[in-house]
């Protein structure tokens, strides 16, 4: 039977090839045998057919996968993709043309072997009888266009168990040919070492086609110039990821100040370790937009596409949100191993249990975190969910020396509208009500004013308490004749525009609300105005970051901060002067602010600084709630642990009887967790709380069993061990450690 080609819904020629092999992979099962031999494979074919493969190796059949590098039209993505098929049932082969013969071949081969087959493995010689089955051959390599719409001619023989005996004959004959090609001298086995070797002829005859599809004859170094390219910053932490991956890690956390380009690092990355399939994660809709951007645009021809939830998106490149994928059922829907590369943005969001549960459930061939977290206070808790793998870390100061971000001039000013101390302070922050009634006053509007106009440059980003707060202050500038604008969800004016507005010097000042605080560029911005009281490190200094990214004509930023009369000013000065120091042979030393930095305090603060510092220390419970409130979950113990001791306060949970009482004291113990906790005190004092543990393979048979919810549901001891050799691969300094 001749199948015609052209694609579904085509008065002349709608017989694709794809419908007829999607239907013999389904036929294939236990005791089946697939054999496809094609010139090239291209990702975009792949992708049709790889589901439907799987699902038959699954159900018992077998894959062997034939095809060269003739011409360097087969891709290495495409290549990577086929390691991903079960290797205890399936093969792949390259056939090495060297460029001196042809490789043209084009067959699909579904056969059911004899049973006395059934215990060979794939690749072994031998010609098995064949009870059935269909072959195809014709002119459809392993494409889109080929299977689904291009005019390709390809004849399909089918033989029927009990049929005549031709159609087995013809069978028998082609698959004798397949494995006397599998055995010749020029075929090897398919590995990542030899796609890696491939990688460069790939990419210098990628450059040809070029050549001769746009007529453009420049070379190589000319087109490659062009090419997206990492900066210096980015080429560091490109070689302490593919060192970290040597080394065994398969998780790891980067850190990087904002503005250096750790979505531009995640794509270069990808590109470096050619990742078949990936995942990027973030918890804004407008990050995973722009991040989708950066990917296309070092690789316009990607197969991407954003993740919505109502079905597992084919898409290659799957850009999601926490909030849809962090849900079990969503989880579900795809294999641990279903992506090679897996990025989680913003990464110091990473200890919230949606997070959790995705970092729990996927097992890529690399985890990156990306993150600009402060200090290392901040970065305990989110090391350790990378497997305390911190690959790169580079910091204000030393990209402000680099002249990769602009040096920052701060002002603290005296915020003295407003009476802090008498404002209701509930759960570890300013009642909202309270605060944003206050925050909209002339008085505290005019101050703002005076200092913006005393200080500012040309665009300005200010940062308000609450969408009335934005629109008080942009009305109060406009009446002073400013340009000024509030964005925010759901405001008038779109966020788009004002950018543009702003960059085209057509505004002087945006007042947002949280629009602006993570994920967004705004190299333009050389002035940032703080209205609003943060006791979040990250958030200060994400506000910061909004204004350091280069930009032409832009020679430093101007941060205006009203500051008042309440401990959550305190670590302002120490931050800034942590975070714009850099000494790396003395860390200890005081040593002067990057070149061209300043930190002016208002001297009316000095006095108030030095009285917040004497008031009383928060009790242990108090850091808690804090911390609760912050995070906006149930804080851990090493969470609590670690926030005490960034404010230099002991841990110390004796006056509560121990932690897990602390936590009934909060309140935040359920009723079944309380029933646990009256019955089991002792030990999970003695028992968990307070138990020795002195080699690894105590806490990683714990952490597996807990990652595998097997307090709740034992697991078998087969699934138990599994995931504990995963645990335990995934730290290769313990094998230093622990084993002889």
């Amino acid at each position: 039977m001749l199948i015609s080609g052209g694609e579904a819904g085509d008065p002349e020629f709608n017989d694709p090839l794809l419908p007829h092999l999607l239907d013999a992979i389904a036929r294939c099962g236990e005791g089946s045998r697939i054999e496809l031999c094609v010139s090239f494979i291209r990702q975009s074919g792949l992708v049709l057919l790889r589901g439907a493969l799987h699902e038959a190796l699954a159900r018992g059949a077998r894959l062997r996968v034939i095809t060269s590098d003739y011409l360097e039209v087969t891709q290495p993505v495409a290549l990577r993709e086929l390691l991903k098929f079960d290797p205890a049932r399936s093969c792949a082969l390259i056939y090495q043309s060297q460029g001196n013969r042809g490789f043209h071949l084009k067959s699909y081969l579904f056969v059911q072997h004899a049973a006395q087959y059934l215990g060979q493995q794939v690749g072994q010689e031998g010609s098995p009888a064949v009870l059935g089955g269909q072959a195809f051959l014709g002119s459809s390599n392993i494409s889109a266009a080929a299977l689904t719409e291009s005019l390709e001619w390809n004849w399909s023989l089918r033989a029927e168990p009990s049929g005549p005996s031709e159609p087995h004959r013809s069978l028998r004959q082609l698959a004798a040919q397949i494995e006397r090609l599998a055995q010749d001298a020029r075929v090897v086995l398919l590995t990542h070492d030899w796609i890696d070797g491939y990688l460069a002829r790939y990419r210098q005859s990628a450059l040809r086609e070029l050549r001769v599809l746009t007529g453009d004859h420049r070379s190589s170094a000319e087109q490659l110039r062009e090419a997206p390219i990492p900066n210096s910053v980015q080429q560091e932490a490109l070689m302490a990821l593919q060192a970290a991956r040597a080394q065994g890690h398969k998780r790891g956390v980067v850190v990087m100040a904002t503005g250096l380009g750790k979505t531009w690092l995640a794509a270069f990355d990808v590109r470096q370790m050619q990742a078949a399939r990936l995942l990027f994660v973030a918890h804004r809709e407008e990050i995973l937009t722009q991040a989708r951007q950066t990917f296309l645009h070092m690789a316009p021809q990607a197969n991407s596409g954003l993740y919505h939830g109502q079905q597992q998106d084919e898409a290659d490149w799957l850009f999601a949100s926490i909030q849809t994928l962090g849900k079990s059922r969503h989880l579900l829907r795809f294999a641990p191993d279903h992506f090679d590369y897996v990025v989680v943005d913003e990464f110091h969001h990473a200890a919230s249990p949606s997070y959790r549960r995705l970092l729990n459930h996927f097992k890529p061939r690399f985890l990156l975190g990306l993150t600009a977290t402060p200090d290392r206070t901040d970065q305990a808790d989110i090391l350790a969910l990378c497997d305390n793998n911190l690959v790169f870390e580079r910091g204000l100061a030393l990209a402000i020396e680099q002249k990769m971000l602009v040096p920052l001039t701060y002002h603290g000013i005296l915020d003295d509208t407003i009476d802090y101390a008498a404002l209701p302070w509930r759960n570890g922050q300013f009642d909202p009500h309270a605060l944003e009634s206050a925050f909209a006053s002339q008085k505290r509007a005019q101050h703002a004013l005076s200092q913006w106009r005393r200080l500012r440059q040309q665009r300005t980003l200010a940062f308000c308490i609450s969408t009335r707060h934005a629109d008080f202050m942009a009305s109060v500038f406009q009446q002073a004749g400013v340009r000024a604008v509030a964005v925010y969800a759901g405001s008038r004016q779109g966020r788009q525009a004002a950018q543009e507005q702003l960059a085209a010097a057509e505004l002087d000042i945006i007042f947002s609300v949280d629009l602006f605080n993570e994920g967004t560029d705004l190299p333009a911005i050389d002035t940032v105005l703080m209205l609003r009281p943060t006791e979040s490190r990250i958030v200060f200094l994400q506000q910061l970051g909004r204004g350091l990214r280069l930009y032409q004509g832009k020679e430093r930023l101007v941060v205006i901060d009203l500051v008042g009369n309440h401990k959550a000013c305190l670590y302002k000065p120490q931050l800034l002067q942590t975070q714009l120091t850099y000494s790396p042979t003395h860390a200890n030393r005081a040593m002067p602010l990057a070149a061209g930095c300043f930190i002016n305090l208002d001297p009316k603060l000095l006095p108030l600084l030095a009285l917040l510092k004497r008031q009383q220390q928060p009790t242990l419970l108090e850091t808690y709630q804090i911390l609760k409130e912050y995070l906006g979950y149930r804080p851990t113990a090493r969470q609590t642990w670690v926030a005490r001791l960034g404010e230099q306060l002991r841990f110390d949970t004796q006056k509560q009887g121990g932690w897990f009482e602390l936590l009934a004291q909060a309140g935040d113990l359920g009723e079944e967790e309380l029933r646990v906790l009256n019955r089991h005190g002792d030990f999970l004092r003695a028992g968990v709380e307070n138990t020795a543990l002195n080699k690894s393979f105590k806490l990683i048979l714990l952490l597996a069993l807990l990652e595998l919810d097997g307090l709740r549901e034992p697991p078998t001891l087969a699934a138990l061990a599994s995931h504990s050799r995963y645990l335990f691969e995934r730290h290769p300094e313990l094998a230093r450690l622990d084993l002889p």
